[in-house]
This record gives structure tokens, sequence and C-alpha cells, in this order.
């Protein structure tokens, strides 16, 4: 499974090959240099981080290894067919147009939110004399079991969660500026860190050789046939 740290640029829009115009999110991705190997996964980093921000510690551990501090530091997976060493780069290289992609990231905050914008509740009656157009209303009984159930839709705090959105499409790899065009949107603000790795329930599709036109057949022979 391949993976990179990166970026998110915004939004923007392209024409694909075939010529639709399609809307898609720019990520700057990579290059992540690898500070760390174990056995099923790799440690990898993103962003230039000044070295007097750092704790000692953290900073120590980049002197050792001799690579610059990094702000973004996560664990990938390793792909079993390749080789990595301490300090090697990994680049927007690793993915191919066309290839379907999980982009992680951390969703927009919402602060404090009511059921209605939060759950997406139908509301009470909108009529004179209504009280509850946008109230909770009953959430338990009384004596029995005495208790709100857990797990209950109620207003509370929304977004600033980690989300993953599955089988995004790379529509094009910019490896001079280090940017990957992925079709759709992608959780989080401008300039939030994101997780790109391969997906795990889609696999690029095979481009396979167009098959001949054949020629329509005269209205007389299909006439015929019948």
């Amino acid at each position: 499974m391949a993976g990179l740290l990166g970026k998110k640029l915004g939004m923007t829009q392209i024409f694909a090959s075939d010529g639709i115009l399609v809307n898609v999110t720019a990520i700057e991705a990579g290059p992540c240099p690898v500070l760390g190997i174990k056995e099923k996964s790799i440690q990898v980093g993103f962003a230039l981080a000044k070295e007097k921000s750092l704790k000692k510690p953290l900073a120590g551990f980049f002197k050792k290894i001799n690579i610059s501090p990094r702000t973004f530091i996560r664990e990938l997976f390793k792909d079993p067919n390749k080789e990595y060493k301490v300090g090697e780069e990994l680049k927007v290289d690793l993915f191919n147009t066309g290839d379907f992609v999980d982009v992680t990231g951390v969703s927009k905050g919402k602060g404090f939110q009511g059921g209605m914008k939060r759950w997406n509740w139908h509301g009470g009656p909108q009529t004179h004399g209504s009280t509850s157009h946008r109230r909770i209303g009953s959430i338990g009984s009384t004596t029995s079991p005495g208790r709100v159930f857990k797990g209950h839709h109620l207003p509370g705090h929304m977004g600033a969660q980690q989300v993953t959105v599955q089988n995004l499409k790379v529509v094009k790899v910019d490896l001079e500026n280090n940017i990957l065009l992925v079709e759709g949107a992608v959780p989080g603000n401008k300039n939030s860190y994101l997780i790109v790795r391969t997906a795990k329930k889609k696999k690029a599709a095979k481009v396979s050789a167009a098959p001949k036109e054949q020629k329509a057949a005269p209205k007389a022979a299909v006439r015929a046939k019948k």
C-alpha cells in the first residue's frame, strides 16, 4: 500500500481527457523523507519545522538521523515489494493518473450545534401555537429504564474529527511541483494536513484497446432478417 503525507491547497476545475469539466482538489503531496523503519510500517514526515520550536527529545531525534525537522509525522504501511532506507524521499510519483486513493484528514469544526443541523432532524410543527420548532423533545421514558440510552442523537460539538474519504480518482500528477489533483472533495480546511493512501476497496481500471467501430448494416438488410 503506497502512501504520502500532504497539504490541502484548495479546489479548482480542469478538463479531463474526455473533455468533461471535473471538480478537483489540489493536494501538495510530499516529498516525505523516511524517518524510521519498522517491521510492517515506516515513519515519514512532511512540512519543514523550525528547530527552536521543537522539544529537545524530538530535536535530538532529527539530529541523530541527520534530517531536517518535520512538523507532520505519521506511520504508514510498507509496500512489501519495496525496500526503504532512512533519509529516502517518497514523492508524488508513487501514484499514477487513474489510480484511486483514500484521503484522511480532520474535518472542519462547526462548534456546538443543535440537533437539526447536527443530525438533520425534521423538526416539530411549524404552525402557530407550537413551541417545539427546533427543540429536542422527549429523549427517554420515565420510571423504566429511567435514563437516556447511550448514543442518543442530541445537540453537541460538530466536526473537527478524523474523516476518511474513500475511492477518489487521481486526475493528474504534477511531479515537478509535487501536486496531486484528486477528483472530488477531501476533508479539512485549506492548508490542513492530509494522509493519502492507495484505495483499499477499489483498484485502477486497466486501460484496454478501443474496440473497432462496426459499420451499421443497411436498413434493407435489417428488414430482411426480421
